[in-house]
C-alpha cells in the first residue's frame, strides 16, 4: 500500500515544529542541569550557615518561608506547590494554561528562584516537580515563539522531558507522560514525548555524564524474602503514603476552626510551618532539612542511619507542603520511603539493607503519587537495580491499591482542580485513573 505523501506546502510548518521541539528540549535540558546545580549549592549554603549558627534556622526558616509565600501570592500564584498539578491541568486545556500563567516563562523564572530560596532556608522540598513545570513552560514558549499551535502533546512532552532531565532517567520520562500527565494515549503524544525526552536526556548525559542518582545497587534478595518484603513494603508504604496524600488534601478542605483560621492567614501559616521545620531540623541534627537526598543515598548504599529519620522526614515534608511554598515532593517522598525501608530492615536481619530500602522507597513513593509504572522505572534507573524490577513492581502495585483505600483521589489530580478551566473539570473516570 502506498504511503501518503507530504504536501510541500506543509514543509515550513513541519520544520518549525521540529525546530521548536528540538530547541525546547535542548534548552530545558540545560535549564534542568542549571537548576540541579543551583539547588545543590543552596542546600550547601544552608548547611554552612547551620554549622556556624546552629539555632539560626529558628529565625531564618520561618521568615524565609513567610517571604516566599508572600512573593508567590503577590507575583506568581501559579507557581505554588509542586508544579506537576499545573502541568496536568495545562495538558487538559493548553490555552487556559497559558492565559492563567500555569506554563508561562514568568512563572518558570519565579519557580526557579522560589524553589532555590526554599532550599536556601531549609525547607523540605525537591526540585523535580518544579523542573517538570519549568520544562513544560519552556517547551510551550518555544512553540509559541515559532507560531505553532499549542497542544496537549506539547505540554506533556515538555513535562516528560523535565522528568528525564531531572533524574537522568529517560524511560521514566516516557512512562510519566503516559501514566500521570496524559488523559489519553495517542501516537502524536508518544512520538513528541519520546523525541523531547531523548534530546533532553542527551543534553543531560553530555553535560553531567552518565551518573546514577542514588549510586549502583546490585544486591538481590532471595525469592521468598523478596516476596514477603515486597508485600510488607507495599502495604506499609501504601498506608503511610496514602495518609500523607489524605492529610494534604484534607488540610485544604477541612472546616475545623483552627485549620480554617490558619488558611485565612497564609503568611502566619508559613511562619508557623517554618518554625516547626526548623525545630525538626535541629532535633534531627539537620537530617530533615532539604531534599533528604544524602541520607537516602547512604541508606540505599546500606549505611546505618537513625531509625527515626523516616517519620521525621514525613513530618517535615508534610509541614513544608502545607506552608504553601513552591517546591516538589518527589525527592522528599523518596527520602521518606528510604527511611521506611530502614525500619522494615529491622525485621529481616541478614538480608541486604540496600535492597530493602529500595522496596520501602517505592512503597511510600507510590503511596503518595499513585504512579506505579513511573515509580518502578525511576527507582530502577536511579539505582541501577534492574535485578530488583519484579519485587519493585509487586510492591508498587500493592502500594497503589492500598493507598487508594486510604485516599480515594490521586494527589496530583486533586491538586490540579484549582488550576483547571471551569469549562474542563476532571471527569470522575480521570479522578479514579
Amino acid at each position: 500500500m502506498d504511503q501518503p505523501s507530504i504536501n510541500p506546502r506543509d514543509f515550513p510548518l513541519l520544520l518549525r515544529r521540529r525546530t521548536a521541539t528540538t530547541a525546547g528540549a535542548v534548552i530545558l535540558g540545560l535549564a534542568a542541569l542549571a537548576f540541579a546545580w543551583t539547588a545543590d549549592q543552596a542546600a550547601k549554603l544552608f548547611t554552612l550557615m547551620v554549622d556556624k549558627a546552629p539555632y539560626a534556622p529558628l529565625i531564618v526558616t520561618p521568615l524565609g518561608l513567610a517571604l516566599i509565600v508572600y512573593l508567590t501570592r503577590r507575583f506568581a500564584p501559579a507557581a505554588r506547590g509542586s508544579g506537576i498539578p499545573q502541568v496536568s491541568a495545562g495538558a487538559r486545556d493548553p490555552q487556559h494554561a497559558v492565559s492563567a500563567g500555569l506554563i508561562s516563562m514568568k512563572m518558570a523564572m519565579f519557580k526557579f528562584v522560589a524553589t532555590i530560596g526554599a532550599l536556601l532556608v531549609g525547607a523540605s522540598v525537591g526540585r523535580e516537580g518544579p523542573t517538570v513545570q519549568i520544562s513544560a513552560a519552556i517547551m510551550a514558549y518555544m512553540h509559541r515563539l515559532l507560531r505553532i499551535d499549542l497542544s496537549a502533546a506539547v505540554v506533556i512532552a515538555g513535562g516528560a522531558a523535565g522528568v528525564s532531565a531531572a533524574f537522568n532517567t529517560p524511560l521514566a520520562g516516557i512512562a510519566f507522560a503516559i501514566e500521570e500527565l496524559a488523559a489519553s494515549y495517542h501516537q502524536r503524544l508518544a512520538l513528541l514525548a519520546m523525541a523531547a525526552v531523548m534530546i533532553s536526556g542527551l543534553v543531560s548525559l553530555g553535560v553531567a555524564g552518565d551518573y546514577v542518582y542514588f549510586g549502583s545497587v546490585h544486591e538481590m534478595l532471595p525469592l521468598g524474602a523478596a516476596l514477603l518484603i515486597a508485600v510488607l513494603a507495599g502495604v506499609t508504604g501504601g498506608l503511610t503514603g496514602g495518609l500523607y496524600a489524605r492529610l494534604v488534601l484534607a488540610f485544604g478542605t477541612t472546616v475545623l476552626a483552627p485549620v480554617a483560621a490558619l488558611r485565612r492567614r497564609p503568611i502566619r501559616l508559613a511562619l508557623v510551618c517554618g518554625l516547626l521545620i526548623a525545630m525538626l531540623g535541629i532535633a534531627s541534627g539537620g537530617a530533615t532539612w532539604g531534599t533528604g537526598y544524602e541520607v537516602a543515598r547512604r541508606l540505599v548504599e546500606s549505611h546505618a542511619e537513625p531509625l527515626w529519620f523516616g517519620p521525621a522526614k514525613f513530618l517535615s515534608s508534610l509541614i513544608t507542603v502545607l506552608s504553601g511554598i513552591p517546591g516538589g515532593i518527589f525527592a522528599p517522598s523518596l527520602a521518606t520511603g528510604a527511611g521506611l525501608g530502614n525500619l522494615l530492615a529491622l525485621a529481616f536481619p541478614g538480608q541486604p539493607i540496600g535492597a530493602i530500602v529500595l522496596l520501602g522507597m517505592i512503597g511510600y513513593f507510590v503511596g503518595v503519587v499513585r504512579a506505579p509504572l513511573t515509580a518502578v522505572i525511576i527507582i530502577s534507573e536511579m539505582s541501577d537495580s534492574r535485578a530488583m524490577v519484579l519485587p519493585l513492581l509487586a510492591a508498587a502495585i500493592l502500594a497503589d491499591g492500598v493507598s487508594a483505600l486510604v485516599c480515594r483521589e490521586k494527589l496530583y489530580h486533586a491538586l490540579a482542580k484549582p488550576f483547571l478551566s471551569p469549562a474542563k473539570p476532571l471527569t470522575e473516570e480521570e479522578v479514579k485513573a
